[in-house]
């Protein structure tokens, strides 16, 4: 593999080269830079990546936090992939390097000369990722699309919310990136495994709606069988009660999760009624299921006399699986949170202290890291890729500039 890097991470030595802008494609890269990958970020001269100015800006920095957070462990380079010495650029570093990432509509890298079958020459064992709305085939191919829309047509904005109301976009529309970054990485894994036995690369073909429509539970296998389409319930579940969400007296949310009898009677003993385990509404989970208002209305009005501490303190005790809502500021103070360091804390120039989500997964052996926040400057990195990887001179760089192809 191309590239030099600590040797102690498990993805060292890999190369990537992130063509991508926002966010989809951009975190797969992330990730596997997390994980030791050199991680290229192509960002178009004097713009930069949208992600950037998406967002509140970090004190005096001039990025938005999301950037720093998102474009970790990054290097920034500048190129203008519409110019044809700029293409010239980026094919000779595709030369030493083992992942493209990208999400432009399908076609556009083909007409700029740096589609598949163009790098694909020029590196046999490249792997191409590739993220789009709607994936390289179908119909849809063509059209564009972000996480809102990836999220209204995976299936999953239907089914969320509540019956008499508007169907909701999902905890934030990004949601879908996120997932399409996880499936991506985990597919560009999979074909540097495979590019590593065979020395064969391939594409990694993914729609931004695809996630997300991978994630529906058991709605598409029993719609095929049955023809039932699942509707919206509000927060609670398809195929469990109680499983929601109850107020407390102090006005707190508690998340209550009973998925079969044994947690169920658990949960009685807490509520102080162990006699409604003889109850035939109650009785077993599709009984409960059957009687959901009567069930939840049990719960919360149990809930909604106590105070959310007192009330998380008896759950507990009767090990009934549970849990405060938390918002953003609950995270900060979560003993698990701190104990797991899931919340890091870097310091970054013109900024200062930055709080980001820590590195998931958790490795024993080769765990990921972040040394450094997203680059703050554009194409702070120049000097480096280009001097160093491609040999370019300081006279070379100056006339690129000038030209406005870096």
């Amino acid at each position: 593999m191309a590239g030099v890097t600590d040797s102690s991470q498990a993805l060292a030595g890999v190369t990537v080269l992130d063509l991508a802008t926002f966010l989809a494609a951009p975190l797969c890269a992330t990730l596997l830079g997390e994980f030791g990958a050199d991680v290229i970020k192509v960002e178009q001269p004097g713009v930069g990546d949208d992600l950037r100015r998406l967002g509140p800006a970090a004190g005096g920095s001039g990025s938005s936090y999301w950037w720093l957070v998102e474009a970790r462990n990054k290097k920034s380079i500048t190129c203008n992939l519409r110019d044809p010495e700029g293409q010239a650029l980026i094919r000779r570093l595709v030369a030493s390097t083992d992942v493209v990432a990208e999400n432009f509509r399908p076609g556009t890298l083909e007409r700029w000369n740096l589609g598949w079958d163009e790098l694909s020459r020029i590196r046999p064992a490249l792997v191409m990722l590739r993220i789009s709305a709607f994936g390289q085939t179908g119909p849809q191919r063509a059209r564009p699309g972000f996480g809102r829309i990836a999220a209204a047509v995976g299936g999953l904005s239907y089914i969320s919310g509540y019956p008499d109301r508007p169907p909701v976009t999902p905890g934030t529309p990004t949601v879908p990136d996120y997932l399409a970054g996880v499936f991506g990485a985990l597919g560009a894994l999979v074909a540097l495994r495979h590019a590593e036995r065979t020395g064969q690369g391939q594409v990694v073909d993914l729609g931004l709606y695809e996630p997300v429509l991978r994630i529906l539970d058991d709605a598409v296998a029993v719609f095929g069988a049955t023809g039932q389409v699942r509707e919206r319930i509000g927060s609670g579940t398809e195929s469990a009660v109680p499983h929601n969400h109850y107020r407390s007296r102090d006005g707190r949310w508690i998340a209550i999760a009973c998925t079969n009898d044994r947690m169920f009677a658990r949960l009685l003993q807490a509520l102080g009624r162990p006699e409604l385990e003889g109850d035939p509404r109650m009785a077993s989970v599709r009984a409960r299921l059957a009687h959901r208002e009567a069930v939840d209305e049990l719960v919360a009005a149990w809930v909604a006399a106590r105070e959310a501490a007192e009330a998380l303190r008896v759950l507990e005790a009767a090990e009934v699986p549970s849990s405060l809502v938390a918002s953003v500021r609950d995270l900060f103070e979560d003993p698990q949170v701190r104990a797991r360091e899931n919340i890091l804390r870097l310091v970054v120039p013109l900024v200062g202290a930055l709080a980001m989500p820590g590195v998931v997964p958790r490795l024993t052996r080769t765990p990921g890291r972040v040394d450094r926040a997203g680059p703050t400057t554009l194409g702070e990195h120049n000097e480096e890729v280009y001097g160093g990887r491609l040999g370019l001179s300081q006279t070379e760089l100056a006339r690129l500039r000038a030209r406005g192809v870096i």
